[in-house]
Parts: C-alpha cells; structure tokens; sequence
C-alpha cells in the first residue's frame, strides 16, 4: 500500500472517506466494490483508537435484549456470521460462560435462560458457515458445582450457576481492520494514514465538493475533491463537522462514551472460557483468556472534553479493579498486577438515557444536506460488529445523492484481502506441512494474523535470516517489521508494535526488543538516530501504565 497523498494530482474522486477505523474502513471498502473511486483519509494511523479499544469479541449484544433492541441484536448475530466467513482466520467461535448470582435480578439464571433462549432463537443461521468446522451449539445451563469445577476462582458466595454459549473473538481488531482497508486498495480505493482533514471545500451553493487535507510528514496542503465525502469520524465526527459549522448550521447529537481494558498476567481462569460476570451495581464485565494472560473490561461512564485530550487515568483503572474484587474470585486483584492498559471513546446517539451504559449501540447516518451541507453524510455511532453492514447502507444513500444503480452489496460474499482461507483447520495443517524449518510457534501466529499473506513473512525471514529472530513468546518475528513498512504503510515504531503487530500489545517489550525493531525499520524509513531515539521514547510514554 502506499500513501497517496504523497503523489495526489487534484484527482477527482467519487466518495472521500474521513476516518482510518473500522467503519470508515468498511465504507471505503463497500463504495470500492461498486466501482466508484475512492480517497480514505486517516489522521494519525489505522484503526489507533476506538476500533483498537475492544474486548476482542465479535459478538451479537446479549445485553441488548434487556433494552429490548431486537433488530439490533438481530443483525449483529448475523454480521457475526459474515465476519466469520470472510475473515476465518480473524474471527472463531469462542466459548462463553455467564456467571450467575441470586442478585442482582436481571443476573438471575431464569431471567437470563429466557435470554438465551431469544439469542439463539435470533441467532438461527449461525451454522451457516463456508468454513464448516466453525459450529456454533446452542447454549446450555450448568449448575454452580460445575461452574466451580471448571472455573475455580468464580467466586462461590450466591452463586446459582451460569449460561455457557459461544460468540466470537477477533484475535486482533487493528489487522482486521486493516483487513478491510487492503481490500478497498486491492479495489482500486486510494488510502492514506498520518492525513489530517482540516476543513471542507465548497461551491458557491454550498455544496461540499472535498476537503482540505494537510500530510503531517511533509507539512503541506493539498485538496482532495470527491462527489460525496462521508464522515467517519467516530467520536470525531462532531468536531469533524465543527469545521464545517459557519456554513451550516450543523447540529449532533453525539455523546461518548470511556470503555477501558487491563491485562494482567495474574491467573484468573482456566483458559477455557470468557467469563461474564455482573456487579452489584448490575453493570456486565468479562475476563478474557488472551495470550496466555487476562484481559478485563469493559468499563462504561461519560467522557466530556476534546476526545484528541482522552487518556486511561488512574482513578478509572481502580474504578475496574474495583467491579472485578466487587464480583469475582478473592477480591485482591491490584493495582500492582496491572501489566498493561488501554481505553478508547465509543460514539452514542442517544440522547434519552441518563448513563451511557444503557444507551443503545445502534448507528444513524445523516445527509447533512438538511444543514445546508450537500455533498456531506456522517456517520454516527455503531459497533466494531456491524460496521459492515453500516456501510452498506450508508451506501444507499451515496446512490440516490448521486443518481446512480450502484447494484447490490458482494461484501457478505467474498473474502477480505489474504483471508480467502476455505478450511482454516486444513490451511493450518497445510502451512505446518510446508514450514521448510520455521518454528512452529511462529508459524502459527503468522498463518492465522496474516492469512495468506504469510508466505511473503516466510519469504522474507528465508532471504534474511536475521529476519527470522523471534521476538516474544508468541512467535512474532523481525520479517514481520519489514513488511509492515514496506506493505502495511506503517510509518512509526507505534504503528509497528501496536497496530501491525502484537509485539507492543502486551504491555512493553522492553527496551532491547524496542531498539531492535526500531532499527529494522530505520533501515527501511531512512530514520536518523534522533528519529530512532524519538519514536523509542514516544512509544515507552505511549506503554507507560498511568500513575
């Protein structure tokens, strides 16, 4: 991939797409594949914020059957199934037990068995796979003896038992993310991170014919023109349109949402299960078997201010802490067994609820045509899950605000680029067959974050050996640092450790594995030592766990 803006001419694009995540992603990706020509716009990197922030499910939003959002529900089970099918080495079932309690009411197993119930109900094409060794069952109860057998340190205090049913986990949403950004390119869809929109061009009859973009390596200016410009922003998408504001009268009714997550390696689980739990309060958490550690969140309360200002403070760290020792296993989990956290803002359109953790999750696309800006459409709310089929009917409207058959949505029938995996089981036993001597370990991590693109990784450690030092526990290699610079468009030692690959992800590596990786790339990006020194020092502030 390379960035565009390097090299744009004034050319004239049918859709610009502002905003780098998962949905301005799977925009970009839809209008390409109904030929329309088309500009991403990105201002720092590729899925950086709120789509990397996740508790690594795919799931269909159990918990908004208690709101009643039946259609929501509906369609999140069944995009979980899309995903499934067009990114197999991405997204697998994953088993999940829901612990419960004699309080509070709604955690009641009966009450949450009539749940289960519609969830599997809705979820009634969930074996409908291309992939078949990806079955889902349906759920069952066990009883609080079994719980406890399977999972020691459930807190046994009133417990009744727990609900076991599978959902999905995305092993790592920023690669799936960029899953759908290389599919957009390899349709034609020109991309470019680091790309800052700074306001809008318009006619003399305000209509928005693109947008004013400033690259933030080289420092300059350029304006890229589009027929429609789609506003992807996510928690940005108010101050996108903020810039827009004295020539409309623009109005949002955009809230946000903090969501934060802690890993620790202290062993809260068997590794077997997600487990849900609930708190007193009647607020849901899960701890999550991730990397041979735990991950625990989410986290769920207002943020006000400038989300360009949001960073994981303390106090919301102890706030966690403190629903986990409230619910679950002895209550000493501390601040001190924190190894690494990470927090993001998830946009609402709610108004009506008083807390944002009963606002619905569901998303809006307005035609700003209304505030006196034709030519623009933002995008509001929404979730990692159904981001796809946002896009597609976001795309209904680029279709009538242009006047043309766009034809229907194949987005739901092909693979995502390097996921076209048809036996995943297979594919991996395959690859193992042909490992010519790469570590086990590593292989498997490569076939399964890369798909098939892991034989150009492969390629690349066997011209150069010192590309094939592994790096971690999990396998990861140099290679991987090279063709994320020189295919993936990384351009910092973050974007590397955090987004390519998982070297960062667990918390820091270390300093030796920072500088090693750091120099690879400063091979490939021309670093100078202050730049080598630079990014190292950013990207440890950027690790630091808040004191």
């Amino acid at each position: 991939m390379e960035r565009f803006i390097e090299k744009y001419n004034n050319e004239q694009f049918d859709v610009v797409v502002i905003g780098g995540g998962i949905t301005g992603a799977s925009m970009a990706y839809e209008a390409a594949t109904r030929g329309l020509k088309v500009a991403l716009l990105e201002k720092k990197d590729f899925s950086w914020a709120t789509s990397a922030a996740t508790s690594k499910m795919i799931h269909g939003g159990l918990r908004y059957l208690v709101n009643g959002e039946i259609r929501l529900v509906r369609e999140s089970l069944r995009e979980r199934r899309v995903l499934e099918n067009i990114a197999p080495n991405f997204v697998y079932p994953w088993p999940m037990m829901m612990i419960h309690y004699k309080k509070p009411l709604r955690n009641n197993k009966w009450v949450a068995k009539i749940g289960m119930l519609i969830y599997d109900a809705l979820s009634y094409d969930k074996n409908f796979t291309w992939d078949t060794c990806k079955k889902i069952p349906y759920h069952k109860t066990i009883s609080s003896e079994e719980v406890l057998r399977q999972e020691p340190h459930v807190r046994a205090e009133g417990l009744t038992g727990a609900s076991v049913f599978c959902d999905c986990v995305s092993i790592i949403p920023e690669r799936l993310t960029l899953a759908f950004i290389k599919s957009a390119v390899a349709h034609r869809a020109k991309v470019s991170n680091y790309s800052k929109v700074e306001g809008f061009i318009l006619d003399n009859g305000k209509h928005i014919t693109g947008v004013k973009v400033k690259d933030l390596f080289s420092g300059k200016m350029h304006n890229v023109y589009g027929e429609v410009t789609i506003n992807c922003g996510g928690p940005w998408a108010d101050i996108v349109l903020s810039l827009a504001k004295s020539e409309g009268s623009v109005s949002s009714t955009l809230r946000r949402s903090e969501g934060i997550h802690i890993i620790t390696s202290k062993r809260l689980l068997s590794g077997n299960y997600t487990i849900g739990s609930m708190t007193p309060a009647g607020r849901h958490f899960f701890l999550i078997p991730w990397r041979n550690h735990t991950l625990i969140g989410t986290t769920d309360k207002p943020f006000n201010g400038n989300p360009d200002d949001y960073r994981v403070t303390r106090e919301s760290i102890m706030e966690l802490i403190d629903d986990v020792n409230s619910s679950f296993g002895d209550g000493k989990l501390s601040y001190a067994d924190v190894k690494y956290t990470y927090g993001g803002l998830r946009p609402l359109v709610e108004k009506e609820t008083s807390e944002t953790y009963s606002s619905s999750r569901k998303y809006e696309i307005y035609d700003n045509k209304d505030d006196g800006l034709d030519g623009l459409i933002t995008v509001e709310g929404g979730k990692y899950t159904t981001s796809r089929k946002l896009a597609e009917d976001c795309l209904k409207i680029v279709a009538t605000k242009m006047g043309r058959d766009l034809g229907r949505s194949v987005t739901d029938k092909n693979y995502l680029a390097g996921c076209d995996i048809k036996n995943l089981s297979l594919f991996i036993e395959e690859a193992r067959n042909q490992a010519d001597g790469m570590n086990a370990v590593t292989l498997d991590y490569l076939v399964r974050h890369y798909g098939t693109e892991y034989r150009q990784l492969i390629k690349l450690a066997h011209e150069d050996k010192a590309l094939s030092e592994t790096l971690n526990e999990d396998g990861e290699i140099m290679a991987q640092v090279v063709y994320a610079v020189r295919d993936e468009m990384a351009r910092t030692l973050a974007d590397i450790v955090m987004r390519r690959t998982g070297i960062g992800t667990l918390g820091n590596p270390g300093e030796n594995v920072l500088r090693k990786v750091a120099r690879v790339a400063a091979k490939e990006l021309q670093w100078s030592p202050e730049r080598i020194k630079k990014e190292i020092s950013d990207t440890v502030k950027l690790l630091k766990i808040p004191e």
